[in-house]
């Protein structure tokens, strides 16, 4: 089981099964919708989500035809994202949740349209905070 929340905590979740087919997607699309360098991604069975506080402030905004995004009308947090051709299955942004989780990415997709100053390759400093420099 998984649990997460939006970043006001308004809509909190629960997953009651296993996330598949995780990734991070570099499209311009998803670096769009999360503001940032790509965004990790992965799938659930529907049947094994829930909303279990903050249904009322959930917003949908449908991008293409029968694709929807679904996130918290209050702060903005992606909850999670359906299909109308696959409705068994919802894509969730691995931030949202607040559980360590088993599973692991497999890929980084969509490489050839991530943003020029992403480089998969870097051995940057790593913090446990941050940076030294930031006052």
């Amino acid at each position: 089981m998984y649990l997460g929340k939006c970043l006001c905590g308004a809509v909190q979740i629960q997953i009651n099964g296993e996330i598949t087919d995780i990734i991070h997607c570099h499209c311009s699309l998803c670096r769009k919708n999360s503001g940032t360098a790509f965004a990790t991604n992965g799938f659930i069975n529907s049947t094994e989500f829930e909303i279990t506080s903050g249904k009322n402030s959930i917003s949908t905004f449908s991008f293409k035809p029968g694709r929807n995004r679904h996130f918290c009308s209050n702060c903005g947090s992606p909850v999670y994202s359906s299909n109308a051709q696959d409705p068994t299955r919802f894509r969730i942004r691995l931030g949202i949740l607040d559980s360590d989780i088993a599973e692991k990415p497999i890929s980084h997709n969509f490489v050839s349209s991530k943003a020029n100053w992403e480089n998969l390759d870097a051995k940057l400093p790593r913090y446990d905070s941050f940076e030294p420099s930031r006052k």
